[in-house]
């Protein structure tokens, strides 16, 4: 038995292709127009899957490798500061041996003091050193100074600092220490090389023109001098441990892009001939569905 091909039949397969074709030229229009060939998550229910978990990683990505740089500063504001105390008792050194020699006048003892005192204010104001607002030798309570010497019985030998660890996410499972304590440096409260103690005892040796006394605090300049140099080395080994990391994330910052770029980015070249042939396509139907539906009631009653 054959079917009758009616008019509105044809009519209403004519509007459903023409439709089809339109959806078809509004998705390569969405895709030439935002770049993604997955605008919905219609268009690749798979490929979107990806594309969110890509996302995802590189956004985790950006804030590790922000907290590297931030990490970076920190540590290479402590190498500088720790390299300016390293040279403040360099200079030290220098001064007590030469106020060690018995032949200075006392006048002369009193000059060695007097600039043993000003770089014992100057191991204070690095021990107050600060970035980015935070004071870096006082732990985790960075907004406090750990050598006030406005502070009521101040006294820097009997100071103790605060020694949690300022920490910084650099990684999946990376957790990176950034800070020394001031005591770590400096030295704590009843240590015999105590940077602090020692200088006292220095400017209190020259004071009184105790030669021996002056030459007795070498050994304990010395002391403390190799503990600053190595807090130094270790944050020295923290920042290459950071630029390891940063090169690391650099590297799996544009990998994750260029996954992402082939799971969600258009194909423009393709984009074009594909979307060309889809107008074509259009055109060719409204033409023939034209000649289709042309005839009326009238053309009937002839």
């Amino acid at each position: 038995m054959s079917l009758r091909v009616t008019q509105s039949m044809m009519q209403m397969q004519l509007s459903r292709n023409l439709n089809r074709n339109l959806s078809q030229m509004e998705g390569l229009q969405d895709q030439l127009t935002t770049g993604r060939k997955i605008n919905k998550a219609s268009d690749d229910p798979v490929g979107i899957t990806y594309a969110l978990r890509y996302r995802g990683e590189l956004a985790s990505n950006e804030q590790y490798t922000k907290n590297a740089d931030s990490a970076h500063s920190w540590l290479d504001f402590n190498d500088t500061v720790l390299n300016q105390a390293g040279d403040v008792l360099k200079r030290v050194k220098e001064l007590v041996v030469q106020g060690s020699t018995g032949t200075n006048p006392q006048v002369a003892l009193d000059n060695i003091r007097d600039e043993v005192i000003q770089l014992k204010d100057q191991i204070i104001d690095i021990g107050n050193s600060k970035v980015n607002g935070k004071y870096v030798f006082n732990g985790q309570t960075y907004d406090k100074k750990p050598y006030d010497v406005t502070a009521a019985g101040f006294d820097a030998k009997a100071i103790v600092t605060d020694g949690g660890d300022v920490s910084y996410a650099i990684g999946v499972g990376v957790v990176l220490p950034v800070n020394v304590s001031g005591n770590e440096v400096f030295g704590n409260p009843g240590d015999a090389d105590n940077v602090f103690t020692v200088l006292d005892n220095i400017i209190s040796s020259l004071s009184s023109g105790d030669y021996a006394g002056t030459s007795a605090q070498l050994d304990n300049l010395d002391s403390r001098t190799n503990k600053v140099l190595n807090a130094a080395s270790e944050i020295g080994a923290r920042v290459n441990r950071v630029e390891l990391m940063q090169n690391r994330l650099d590297d799996l910052g544009l990998n994750l892009t260029s996954m992402q770029s082939k799971v969600e980015d258009a194909d423009y070249d393709k984009l074009l001939i594909d979307s060309k042939v889809n107008e074509n396509i259009y055109q060719a139907s409204l033409s023939v569905g034209a000649k289709v539906i042309s005839p009326s009631l009238v053309d009937f009653l002839r």
